[in-house]
């Protein structure tokens, strides 16, 4: 198989509408999702073979993900250098390097992120199901919040369970990161220092905000994403026949139980 065969059936698998691409994005979306709950439950275990052994698999599927992004890419370098790519590379060395483990692993949940929210995967998610269609911001507002927990409670615990006797685990971590986030404070875990005080203020001030958002979509009246086709209004009731704006008729699938 040549290079450019490879590439295009990459690209195929990456960014095809077909049923084969649409698996293989789920599954990748699978996959990443799996990686990240053996991170959270792997903190709870005592170091094995078994462990570093799953550690090396993981870094290799990130590796190969990593490759065949850039190769289906149409400007390299520019992919090779965004953001996500980086972090990725971050996630490989923490799978692959035995001393480090699988440390920064929890990395690996921005890149679910940006899969997410990307408008391929947006976009097969209204497709497929009805539920996503209609709770579509409430959804992502959950999971930004679900996220940045997540990414936070990683940074809690790989800083300071090593030196602080109050974090043993990423229970400990969670536990502290949403006392935190909820500002309940209740005192019986700390982070000690500048950088902790400072870790601490990052919590309260973004999960304030993004809890906030969150609230904002689940208590405002519920709507559909379909752009109409002569406003390009993006927010509907479900039921609508006319858009709000300009009185053109929307055809906003639905299963004809709205």
């Amino acid at each position: 198989m040549t290079t450019a065969t490879l590439t295009a059936n990459l690209r195929h698998l990456y960014e095809g509408r077909d049923k084969r691409a649409r698996r293989f994005r789920y599954a990748l979306l699978i996959t990443d999702i799996s990686t990240i709950m053996f991170i959270v439950v792997s903190s709870f275990l005592p170091d094995h073979a078994v462990i570093e052994l799953t550690d090396a698999v993981i870094g290799l599927y990130v590796l190969a993900d990593f490759v065949a992004r850039i190769l289906v890419s149409r400007d390299r370098v520019r992919s090779a250098l965004h953001p996500m790519n980086l972090v990725d590379l971050i996630v490989l060395v923490s799978f692959l390097a035995p001393i480090v483990g699988e440390g920064l692993g929890f990395l690996r949940v921005l890149r679910t992120l940006r899969m997410l929210r990307t408008y391929r995967t947006i976009d097969l998610l209204r497709q497929d199901f009805e539920f996503f269609r209609k709770r579509e911001d409430a959804i992502i507002a959950s999971l930004h919040l679900g996220i940045f927990i997540f990414v936070m409670t990683g940074l809690v615990y790989e800083t300071q369970h090593y030196s602080n006797a109050s974090i043993h685990n990423y229970a400990d971590a969670l536990y502290f990161t949403v006392t935190t986030l909820t500002t309940t404070g209740f005192g019986d875990i700390v982070l000690p220092g500048t950088a902790g005080r400072l870790m601490s203020v990052v919590i309260m001030i973004f999960g304030v905000t993004l809890f906030l958002r969150l609230a904002q979509v689940l208590f405002r009246p519920v709507k559909v994403a379909y752009e109409c086709p002569q406003c390009g209004l993006r927010r509907h009731e479900p039921d609508a026949i006319h858009c709000k704006h300009c009185g053109a008729f929307v055809h906003i699938p639905n299963e004809g139980d709205s």
